[in-house]
């Protein structure tokens, strides 16, 4: 950290390599993460009660105003902060899970468990994430776990690519050659040496995954296909006051401009976050 004097009163503060831009998504994540944990100490109304002042504009009763079902459009997004970002990592922390550690199984089983694995894979990504997501929620009955089940498969093949990369990559290092010296096997190669090894690679993987999740959750929800009506994802809430956009667009905006935001903000910091692990990596090589 360097302390630098603007002016002759003024001082600030600056992290090296950090701009403004990252500064202010790291603000807007930490900002959204203390939301999703103080929303009941934060919240003026119910999220889930309803009222007789159906589509009510912004005013001192609501904040935010009211939608199609008279519910308190601040409170529901309050809300929804904490249950959007609670399924977007449920979804990709499910994704990280299954394709690391199938793909280390696979990889640690030999040659033709690895081609069946990532043959598969392959298969996947032919499908945009979306779309196979889509399926999935068709194919089963649509709920909450249906929908981390479907994303979490869908994303897994991110997980499963730089898996493998980083493994070739830490299976040609000299420590892994002398695990199998010592009489090490595949397996335990795999599992013990080469993934915390790895870990670095897969949480950056994770950072940029994330926000991808919390959107294709709220397209799911616009479509219908994803919580129940009542639960206050921003997804659920677009979808329930997109009909009713020109008499209260407050309801419609207030979720997009948070899930916008948000989301952006996630970008920049799984950006950020790769930027930074590339350059330890870089070093280390012999």
């Amino acid at each position: 950290m360097t302390l630098a004097t603007a002016t002759g009163r003024s001082r600030r503060i600056a992290l090296p390599g950090l701009g403004p831009l990252t500064a202010a998504a790291f603000a807007i994540v930490a900002v959204a993460l203390l939301v999703a944990l103080a929303a009941p100490l934060l919240a003026t109304h119910d999220p889930y009660a309803f009222t007789a002042d159906l589509n009510q504009p912004p005013g001192e009763g609501h904040l935010l105003g009211t939608d199609d079902q008279g519910q308190d459009v601040y409170s529901r997004l309050l809300y929804g902060t904490g249950l959007s970002l609670a399924f977007g990592a449920g979804a990709a922390l499910l994704a990280l899970a299954i394709g690391a550690l199938a793909a280390l199984l696979a990889l640690a089983a030999g040659r033709p468990a690895e081609w069946a694995l990532f043959g598969f894979v392959d298969l996947i990504r032919a499908l945009p994430g979306i779309l196979f997501a889509l399926a999935c929620v068709v194919a089963f009955e649509p709920g909450i776990a249906t929908v981390v089940i479907a994303l979490g498969i869908s994303f897994s093949p991110h997980f499963a690519l730089i898996t493998r990369a980083t493994y070739l990559h830490q299976m040609a290092q000299p420590y892994t050659a002398a695990a199998r010296v010592l009489g090490a096997g595949r397996l335990r190669i795999a599992l013990v040496h080469v993934l915390p090894n790895i870990a670095g690679a897969l949480i950056t993987q994770f950072a940029i995954v994330l926000p991808r999740c919390i959107v294709s959750e709220s397209v799911l929800s616009f479509l219908g296909l994803g919580v129940s009506p009542e639960t206050p994802t921003w997804g659920r809430m677009i979808a329930s006051a997109t009909p009713y956009l020109e008499e209260a667009p407050h309801a419609v905006l207030a979720p997009i401009l948070a899930l916008s935001l948000v989301t952006f903000a996630l970008a920049i910091v799984g950006n950020a976050v790769r930027r930074r692990s590339e350059l330890p990596l870089s070093r280390d090589l012999p």
